[in-house]
């Protein structure tokens, strides 16, 4: 039977009411704790709205009222949409409106939210006031959305994507057993709200019976010394987080003895990120994930031989993203939209999300399939409430290649670039210049010269680097078109909120 996320954890609740199922703060919350705040929390969202409410915007970061609200919105049957404190006024505005919220739930520790004026908004001090009178759980339906999460739209609005509860379901039903979650495992909590991976964390964990360990600001700059005092099981971040244990020079053999699990999503893992690593957590399983916000969470998996002298070896030194999960179908199609071994990535069933918020942005992101080639789909357009047909499939625009039996990601296929006539793909690049000696990180942009015409620069990090010795090493293994013309040597990579490399703030510094 499908259940709701709500219901993932209540289950948990029901069975597991004295196990621990949150850490943050320097508290420790059991499952009977967590449901009974859920509880009160939703009182105080109802009794603000005077009716069930659709959509609670959640105004908070890495505290109890964060993880609390977050289910105490799910309790009501309603849509979360998270917003990020640390984010510009002005992108939180704009989500908000976008969203249609009824109410934001913000945390009162952190300075109000700036929010349309039609929007209402309970600001909390405290979460151990006297409860108003509780009103009874509201079942969502399984098509109903769980969450609402925003991306960066190419116009540059943000775009709303809505995930259904049935599509979490199938993930977690997938990912839980998979991971060998449980009682007694203690899982990570590195993502913001705001982004999807987060919703693992929270329940994978809270849907097993495990516990969820939330990292204070400074233990994320410090990932290593924070699995190894929480004792942590299951590991679960973007790649970045290993090359600033790499920079730090953290990753010695055997510091992590605790994990079992190690994953990895949000952006290519390269195979030197991923053998430091497997150093420093011999007994961990690595597995690197992808998936589109889009598809939830994640729906490709590869997982490293225990082995490393049977790691794959790919052309851009990245870990393969293996294969689809069972639930979820894939085509590979050419620039014709026919069947192929390399080209972009189309995807669809359960976990596919029903549409964008916003129907005028479906267009052009969805094609249908009539066994010989794939072409762009009609879909709803600006109806207001129109949703994709289930049987279209989802645009990733992520090219990918079968190479000995699972696929590899080659890039964007907005990344890809012609240079002097010639294809190129800065992965290919970025993995040329990892190969140099003492280099951790690479970055490779297309970028216009004086005379018009595109030519690639990189940035790199790592210690005692010459840029002139590292073009001179690219152009020892790669054709001349594909040597970067300057090479700009950085303390670190730019990141963005969510840990990704950011390569419009790389760029910028280039140019600095």
């Amino acid at each position: 039977m499908e259940r709701t996320l709500y219901q993932w954890f209540a289950d948990s609740a029901a069975r597991h009411g004295e196990r621990v199922a949150l850490e943050v703060g320097g508290g420790r919350h059991t499952y009977a704790e967590l449901e009974s705040l859920s509880r009160r929390l939703a009182a105080e969202i109802a009794a603000a709205c005077g009716e069930p409410p659709a959509r609670v915007g959640l105004y908070a970061a890495r505290s109890l009222l964060a993880y609390a609200g977050y289910l105490a919105i799910q309790r009501l049957g309603a849509t979360a949409v998270p917003l990020n404190p640390s984010a510009p006024a002005a992108r939180n505005r704009a989500v908000a409106a976008a969203a249609g919220l009824d109410l934001v739930l913000a945390d009162a520790a952190l300075p109000p939210p700036v929010l349309p004026a039609a929007t209402l908004a309970v600001r909390l001090d405290r979460l151990d006031a006297p409860p108003r009178a509780v009103p009874d759980t509201l079942p969502a339906r399984p098509d109903d959305p769980a969450y609402v999460l925003f991306t960066s739209g190419s116009t540059g609005a943000p775009k709303g994507v809505p995930v259904r509860h049935r599509s979490v379901d199938a993930y977690l039903s997938h990912v839980v057993p998979r991971y060998e979650l449980g009682p007694g495992c203690r899982l990570s909590q590195t993502f913001d709200l705001t982004f999807d991976l987060s919703v693992f964390d929270m329940f994978a964990a809270w849907g097993s019976g495990a516990t969820l360990v939330v990292p204070a600001p400074y233990d994320l700059l410090k990932p290593v010394a924070f699995v190894a005092r929480e004792e942590l099981t299951h590991w679960f971040s973007v790649p970045s987080v290993v090359s600033l244990a790499m920079r730090l020079r953290r990753l010695k053999p055997g510091v992590m003895p605790s994990l079992r699990w190690s994953l990895f999503c949000g952006e290519p893992l390269t195979l030197l990120q991923a053998g430091a690593w497997r150093l420093a957590a011999p007994g961990s399983v690595l597995e690197n994930l992808y998936g589109p916000t889009e598809l939830t969470v994640s729906c490709a998996q590869y997982r490293l031989p225990a082995d490393p002298g049977r790691w794959p070896e790919t052309a851009n030194g990245t870990v393969p993203i293996g294969t689809p999960y069972p639930r979820v179908e894939h085509l590979v199609v050419d620039e014709e939209g026919r069947p192929a071994a390399e080209g972009e990535l189309l995807l669809r069933g359960v976990q596919r999300f029903p549409g964008y918020a916003d129907p005028g942005v479906n267009p052009g992101r969805f094609a249908c399939f009539d066994g010989v080639r794939a072409r762009e789909a009609v879909t709803a357009g600006g109806t207001a409430g129109g949703t994709v047909a289930p049987d279209l499939w989802y645009r990733t625009g992520d090219r990918v290649a079968w190479r000995d039996g699972v696929l590899v990601h080659l890039g964007r296929l907005d990344q890809q670039v012609k240079i002097s006539g010639h294809r190129v793909e800065p992965g290919e690049v970025e993995a040329a210049l990892r190969g140099q000696p003492d280099v951790v990180e690479a970055v490779v942009l297309a970028v216009r010269g004086r005379d018009g015409e595109l030519c690639l620069e990189a940035a790199c990090t790592g210690t005692g680097l010459d840029p002139v010795a590292l073009i001179r090493g690219v152009a020892r293994v790669l054709p001349g078109y594909m040597v970067p013309r300057s090479v700009t040597i950085l303390d670190e990579l730019p990141l963005n909120t969510n840990g990704k490399v950011d390569r419009r703030a790389t760029a910028a510094a280039l140019n600095a």
